[in-house]
């Protein structure tokens, strides 16, 4: 028997990391009588890719010291993309992004302070030092107070949304289960907004074995805000811009304090410098109307890319020159030290079981597994639209769909009406990181806020038929178990039993991994793809898919969670792979390289690839939309 709890909201808020908080906090400041509920599958003071802590806020102009501009902002962001973000986006959140600073600030969050200019601790040009150790924790309590105990429900995962019967373009809220007891919960709702995180463990990760499961970004983050937006039919943009990112071997620790803060460089295993030797083949074949290898802060693709072409060379590892810039018993030391300790302590219980001082020899670097992101230095998620002031209007010549448009009236609302988007979850405006994701919470709450308002004589309906029928789809998984979990076989324990009725969540997602990792551009391909590899890819992908929805099987609530999250990626990597198909050129190398065509080709492909899934017939659709520069480009 299915425990079935109905809640209304005005607002639902699906994942309470930082755009999940942001967002509720600027809810209730602009509507009080409103009722905004947050649904979080673990739990709001320690959830989100912040969960464990930070070193530094990587997103803040400093615009009252004058640090920096907006405008120069933007170009920096633009540059680091190759060109292709949506400008008023990016300047929308960057003219807003100090002002939560200042808030976390005021909340406690100790931001280190520079006495001598009254302005903060810069570790680079648009990075501020913190000791983050519990960011997550006092930012997810100004949420909690914002909308109160009673309306934070952790340890639900929302898995499906749900349309409004006479509208298939409106979103009236969504369902999910709490991961303890199975209680489903159907929340009913005039605005929803998806903050639900990135995607990791959708490519094989290096760490297997011993270190399964380890990852940069964290492995709770199951690319929910994809799959939930993508099987709901809201166009999503950019999905090909899949991220790789350079980390500390083994621990997946960050580099940024110790490149930008202690001014450590990377060299190859002989002391060299690895862009040099690369920089003329870059130029080449890089360069585009940007002339992006030649830019003051060179992209991170780039950076990338021109390491990995030493370590195929033959002039492996990348190091990271700690021995030159750690000194014992000074206060680089203990910056080196505590950078981890703020959030990533992994890394140093690494180097205390290998016994390494970095004050006494660099250690190597190395890119990780592919990430699905929108909110680091890449791009993947919902098309939304953009600022009144500020988005680009009807673009004559394209078609009225949303899908074709910069602007349809509510800032960071989805094709879809009602939707909205933040954090990872909205696309093609990057380097958010934590303090910008925060920031377009705070932006898509204040804009549905203006939603409901507008709508404020809409009657919210919900057809109970397509309740039920997503219920008995949601339970599925372990209905099946119990009706034939006599017939298992056997298997070692660590693993799930073998069963040639059922698929178990690990064995699907090892085979999610290795589909993605060898045809996709993985690292054991060394990021190298072409059109056959990912037209194998869908094949062996719409195999997964059909024995997911045929086999699929769950021994309890948490093993239910497994499946849905699965579900969620598999969505996802359909995703990447017909957009990377799509894109007929190479703009990030470090990222991917499509073998076939391995330069970048500003004249046919400087535009966004939009994609929309119609999952009732399974079929996608692909396009091409061009890209408005609001500061002079190039």
């Amino acid at each position: 028997m299915v425990r079935v709890r109905y809640v209304d909201a005005d607002i639902l808020i699906i994942g309470g990391g930082m755009a999940g908080s942001g967002a509720a906090w600027e809810a209730r400041y602009w509507c009080r009588n409103c009722r905004v509920v947050i649904a979080e599958k673990a739990n709001i003071n320690r959830s989100g890719a912040v969960a464990m802590g930070l070193s530094a806020i990587n997103t803040y102009m400093g615009l009252k010291c004058k640090e920096n501009t907006v405008e120069d902002y933007v170009k920096y962001v633009r540059g680091d993309l190759m060109g292709i973000v949506r400008e008023d986006l990016v300047y929308d959140y960057a003219r807003h992004v100090d002002s939560t600073v200042h808030l976390f600030d005021e909340w406690g969050l100790p931001i280190w302070p520079n006495p001598q200019t009254g302005c903060y601790v810069r570790e680079g040009k648009w990075q501020i030092m913190i000791h983050g150790e519990s960011y997550k924790a006092i930012v997810a309590e100004a949420a909690r107070k914002a909308v109160g105990e009673e309306n934070v429900f952790n340890r639900v995962m929302v898995t499906h949304l749900l349309k409004s019967p006479s509208n298939p373009n409106r979103v009236v809220g969504a369902i999910g289960f709490n991961v303890n007891d199975g209680t489903v919960y159907v929340f009913r709702a005039k605005a929803t907004i998806v903050s639900a995180g990135g995607g990791s463990h959708v490519y094989r990760p290096r760490s297997q074995g011993e270190g399964l499961g380890r990852a940069w970004y964290p492995p709770w983050s199951s690319a929910s805000s994809y799959g939930l937006m993508i099987e709901a039919g809201a166009v999503m943009t950019m999905m090909e811009a899949r991220f790789v990112v350079p980390r500390f071997k083994d621990g997946y620790g960050p580099v940024g304090a110790y490149q930008l803060l202690l001014k450590t460089k990377i060299t190859n295993a002989y002391g060299q410098d690895f862009w040099k030797p690369h920089y003329e083949e870059i130029k080449k074949l890089y360069s585009g109307k940007g002339n992006y290898p030649d830019l003051p802060i060179t992209p991170t693709t780039l950076r990338v890319y021109a390491q990995r072409l030493e370590w195929m060379a033959g002039r492996g590892p990348s190091l990271m020159r700690t021995e030159e810039t750690v000194k014992k018993g000074t206060e680089s030391e203990a910056i080196a030290y505590e950078d981890f300790l703020d959030m990533t302590i992994s890394q140093v219980v690494i180097w205390a079981g290998q016994n390494h001082e970095p004050a006494e020899r660099p250690y190597e670097v190395i890119t990780t597994e592919p990430y699905v992101m929108g909110s680091h230095a890449t791009e993947c998620g919902a098309w939304a639209s953009g600022p009144d002031d500020l988005a680009p209007k009807k673009i004559e010549g394209l078609p009225d769909d949303r899908g074709y448009q910069y602007y349809w009236g509510y800032n960071r609302m989805t094709t879809l009406d009602g939707l909205f988007c933040a954090g990872d979850g909205c696309g093609a405006n990057p380097h958010k990181f934590s303090s910008g994701s925060f920031t377009e919470g705070r932006l898509a709450a204040k804009s549905a806020v203006l939603f409901i308002m507008d709508h404020s004589d809409e009657k919210i309906e919900v057809d109970k038929a397509q309740v039920d029928s997503i219920i008995t789809k949601l339970m599925e998984p372990l209905e099946r178990y119990e009706r034939g979990k006599y017939t298992v076989v056997t298997g070692p324990s660590y693993m799930h039993p073998i069963d040639p009725t059922k698929m178990y969540w690990k064995q699907g997602l090892f085979r999610l991994q290795k589909i993605m990792d060898e045809y996709a551009g993985g690292w054991s391909t060394m990021y190298v793809t072409n059109e056959w590899m990912l037209n194998r890819a869908l094949e062996l992908l719409q195999f997964l898919k059909e024995d997911f929805i045929n086999y699929a099987a769950a021994q309890d609530w948490h093993e239910l969670m497994r499946v849905w999250e699965l579900w969620h990626r598999i969505l996802t990597a359909e995703a990447v792979v017909r957009h990377m198909l799509f894109r007929k050129e190479t703009r990030w190398p470090g990222y991917y390289v499509r073998a076939d065509y391995p330069a970048l080709d500003d004249e046919n492909w400087h535009v966004f690839v939009n994609s929309r899934y119609d999952a009732k017939t399974g079929k996608w659709e692909l396009w091409k939309v061009p890209v408005i520069h609001i500061i002079p480009f190039p």
